[in-house]
């Protein structure tokens, strides 16, 4: 299942990257599934703490769980630690881009 929610989240984008989605930009610090309690908790974080499009990038994040896991709660957590760089980026290409 942990497979099927990274590739759904690499369907999400910040707005303000368009071009590159929110897992490969290394937004997504952890997925966490207890299948006993069926909870799912998604651990991101945002491109700089002031996103103006926090609010709506949880809830893509949460509706893209749901989409794999419409059975479970999912609960996505924000974090800042460690504070997200482009070092961060999952693909070596775009990481060389923006480092």
């Amino acid at each position: 299942m942990e497979q099927q929610i990274i590739d759904k989240l690499k369907t999400v984008y910040d707005p303000e990257f368009p071009l590159v989605d929110i897992f490969t930009m290394g937004l997504i610090y952890g997925i966490t599934i207890e299948e006993k309690e069926k909870k799912i908790w998604i651990t991101m974080t945002f491109t700089t703490p002031t996103c103006p499009m926090a609010d709506m990038m949880i809830e893509m994040v949460k509706n893209a769980t749901l989409e794999v896991a419409p059975d479970r709660q999912v609960t996505v957590e924000i974090s800042f630690d460690p504070i997200r760089s482009p070092e961060m980026i999952k693909d070596d290409d775009l990481k060389r881009m923006f480092l």
